[in-house]
């Protein structure tokens, strides 16, 4: 009889560790992409290639699962491109930032084909709700003309990210007001070049900056962040790490595009092109001062100590640094490989 106990515990045993493994394996089974697949592109023409971006994402099947690297060769793509949500695993590769561009010309107060105004979020020459998106050695450029601070409806940008988890390596990203539309999600940007006038950088996206250059081409005023997290719940907000900002002044290094807006510099060169005060509240009525997260942690340049000029931007110790140095700050170590970061 206590044999029979004994065999039976064992057995039972046996099967709940058998029944856990099986059921962790399922929670934990990753169903991402499998194989590759190579598109190319060439304005130029030629074999086996198609003539514009868009032509080359609408061959991708909807609901992709395959690794997809459209290989752009150099030269101007004059058109708007657009990658839906249903094609995910889409890589651009270009020849170099300076020679691969797409560019378009749309601005906020441009009618669109339904005869309605496109607003801001519209005029991106390039726009993403795929997850899973990466470009490298590329450019997007609206090549609409700057306006002056204050001018109504001449926002004009050169690519939106609205999907999760992308990537950016060596990247150009070329216009005046809101030029880099970092809408939603997860974003990871390296060695990039971002240039424009007012809020160049904008949205509510969860995002890290490294090693980029943020080009102020500002004339009377302008601003590089604006930030529009909404919520202290929200894990949104904008980190620029070993970051170099340049360029024509005097700009606000970060706006609250939000009432909870989250923007931190660590690391990074400033030029003499900060105004005095450095930070914007937005609209100065929303006491957006008292809930805002503006942080800097061990800046430099000319510029830098306007960057520390309202008490409200922190000067941070490392234990409130720390959360936006790494890729963490993105959850990366699970989406960025360790050679990418």
């Amino acid at each position: 009889m206590a044999f029979l106990f004994v065999h039976s515990f064992f057995f039972f045993t046996f099967f709940l560790l058998c029944f856990f493994s099986a059921a962790t394996n399922h929670l934990h089974h990753w169903v991402g992409p499998t194989g590759h697949r190579l598109i190319k592109v060439n304005v130029n023409g030629g074999s086996d290639v198609f003539l514009s971006v868009q032509a080359a994402v609408d061959s991708i099947p909807d609901y992709n699962t395959v690794n997809t690297i459209i290989r752009i060769s150099p030269g101007y793509y004059v058109e708007k491109v657009v990658v839906p949500a249903t094609k995910p695993y889409i890589t651009f590769e270009g020849g170099g930032k300076e020679t691969t561009v797409i560019e378009w010309h749309d601005r906020a107060g441009d009618r669109g084909p339904s005869g309605q105004q496109l607003r801001t979020y519209r005029t991106a020459s390039v726009t993403v709700f795929a997850n899973y998106f990466s470009a490298r050695n590329i450019s997007f450029k609206n090549t609409a003309p700057a306006p002056l601070p204050g001018m109504q409806g001449w926002q004009a940008a050169a690519f939106r990210i609205s999907g999760d988890k992308a990537y950016f390596s060596g990247c150009g990203f070329y216009g005046a007001q809101d030029t880099l539309c970092d809408d939603a999600g997860r974003h990871y940007f390296k060695e990039c070049y971002i240039e424009g006038s007012i809020d160049f950088i904008f949205g509510n996206g969860r995002s890290m900056y490294k090693d980029c250059e943020l080009h102020s081409i500002a004339t009377r005023f302008g601003s590089i962040a604006a930030q529009d997290r909404n919520s202290p719940h929200e894990k949104t907000g904008f980190a620029f790490l070993r970051c170099k900002v340049t360029g024509s002044g005097p700009i606000y290094v970060g706006r609250a595009m939000g009432q909870y807006s989250r923007i931190v510099y660590a690391y990074t060169y400033f030029d003499d092109v900060v105004a005095h005060g450095g930070w914007d509240d937005w609209d100065h009525v929303s006491n957006k001062n008292k809930t805002v997260f503006f942080g800097v942690y061990k800046c430099w340049g000319p510029g830098a100590s306007k960057v520390k000029g309202v008490s409200w931007a922190k000067e941070l110790e490392y234990k409130e640094a720390h959360p936006f140095l790494a890729k963490s700050f993105v959850n990366g170590r699970h989406w960025i490989a360790p050679s990418d970061a």
